[in-house]
């Protein structure tokens, strides 16, 4: 993006789509979440997230630290103490998703049903039945 056009991430070329790329990856939310609470060492985030691999963990973290929204602090210990850290604009964050994350835990249940009742056989009101309307058409009155 030149200085003379504003940010728009519906356009390809927007950094801020890159951004919002990496927002909205679940490793980076829940890095993020676990880091709100305050600093931490690798090992405790990793015993917070289940089921993140050590690969997935320290991507994310290095790409949050490139995009300035934490800090790894390196203590010359012995064994060495690394921590992580959240910036103050990572700590932007952590308002947004808490309330995107209370939104899903409030709401995961219609979402489970919602499921259901897609993935249900034809004639169980799933795919196929006289209630889809995900081609567009709208059901009769």
């Amino acid at each position: 993006m030149t200085a003379t056009h504003a940010p728009d991430p519906y356009s390809g070329a927007c950094p801020s789509r890159q951004l919002l790329d990496r927002i909205g990856d679940k490793w980076t939310v829940l890095v993020l979440g676990v880091l709100a609470t305050g600093p931490r060492r690798y090992g405790e985030i990793a015993r917070a997230i289940e089921g993140v691999s050590q690969k997935m963990l320290t991507q994310t973290l290095r790409h949050l630290e490139r995009d300035g929204m934490l800090v790894r602090t390196v203590h010359a210990t012995v064994p060495v103490r690394v921590d992580y850290e959240l910036t103050d604009l990572g700590r932007s964050l952590s308002g947004p998703l808490a309330v995107l994350e209370a939104w899903a835990v409030e709401h995961i249940g219609v979402i489970e049903q919602a499921r259901a009742a897609y993935d249900a056989p034809a004639g169980d009101g799933g795919v196929g039945s006289a209630g889809d309307v995900r081609s567009g058409s709208r059901p009769s009155r």
